[in-house]
């Protein structure tokens, strides 16, 4: 076929997306649970979204934050798990370069403004912790509105200017990307000319949005682990580091997978035991973001009752 002798030139060009199995019952099972998986990780983000907007005593820089966490979560796997679910049913695992190109840039976007925001949340946690008489002075509404917009902007920037670096990479042979979404690596590999300096584009943006992210959350982490330490009531200090170890195991299991991911040379890619591991961060925990953040939270638990007694005495009213 010509599609698979020539170097694309244009954006009628389609990818075959191989996914997990060919295995006709493999894939049937794999559909229902990823479906239950990604239903459940819609819902506890919904819910989180929904009780910070309607609860007062929520309306804090904190809960502002994780709201606005959880709604770039919903949009990160609606970009990836969607297509994901779709590439087990049959005649449905063909993308065109386009579909896979815009895929990638809200994937990247949505992954650099987690990644941003994360750092951000590190900082009220430091502020709230290490600065607590002058927290609301420092963390004010506008400020964490003018931090929010600075890290989804530079997620959406940077993301442009990655994705159209790798899609102007001429694609020739074989079309059949051994992932189950269009992520870097695999879109890599297909490439028929040499990627040296795409590869060095993607470092660069993964020590941007990834590396140093982590190491001004890590940083933030020394401080505040000094100042618990410091504190004198057990119980004071056991209130403290309950509110910064939820965010800590997030903030290490998101990087922690995508370094891993991204951080390294095209030579030592596995894409079989890479797409393990993106499913991990695109899928395991996204879920689990909301039972570690919140739904395991005094006041979330709080917040969540008073909605419902709200909502029952509204109905029953």
């Amino acid at each position: 076929m010509e599609m698979e002798q020539e170097p694309n030139k244009s954006m009628d060009v389609e990818f075959l997306i191989l996914g997990f199995s060919s295995n006709g019952t493999l894939q049937i099972v794999f559909f229902a649970l990823f479906l239950i998986m990604h239903l459940i990780t819609l819902s506890g983000h919904l819910i989180i979204v929904t009780i910070t907007l309607t609860d007062p005593g929520l309306n804090t820089p904190m809960y502002f934050f994780l709201r606005n966490l959880s709604f770039i979560e919903i949009c990160y796997t609606l970009v990836i798990v969607p297509r994901m679910l779709a590439s087990f049913l049959p005649k449905c695992t063909r993308v065109t370069l386009t579909v896979c190109a815009v895929q990638m840039y809200f994937f990247i976007a949505f992954g650099g403004a987690e990644c941003f925001l994360l750092s951000v949340m590190a900082y009220d946690r430091y502020v709230a912790i290490c600065n607590p008489l002058r927290y609301t002075l420092f963390m004010s509404r506008n400020l964490c509105k003018h931090l929010l917009v600075v890290a989804c902007s530079s997620g959406f920037s940077i993301s442009l200017g990655l994705t159209l670096l790798i899609f102007r990479l001429p694609f020739c042979g074989s079309h059949h990307i051994n992932h189950f979404f269009c992520d870097i690596p695999p879109i890599l590999f297909l490439a028929c000319s040499d990627t040296h300096a795409n590869e060095m584009a993607v470092f660069l943006v993964c020590t941007m949005i990834l590396l140093i992210p982590f190491l001004l959350i890590l940083i933030s982490y020394a401080f505040i682990a000094h100042s618990i330490v410091r504190i004198k009531s057990s119980e004071e200090r056991k209130k403290a580091f309950s509110t910064c170890v939820a965010h800590l195991v997030v903030a290490l299991q998101h990087y922690g997978c995508a370094i891993f991911i991204y951080i390294r040379p095209k030579a030592s890619y596995s894409l079989d035991k890479d797409k393990v591991v993106s499913l991990i961060y695109t899928n395991v925990t996204p879920m689990l973001y909301p039972i570690i953040y919140s739904l395991r939270n005094k006041e979330v638990k709080g917040a969540l009752k008073r909605v419902w007694k709200r909502k029952f005495i509204s109905m029953s009213g």
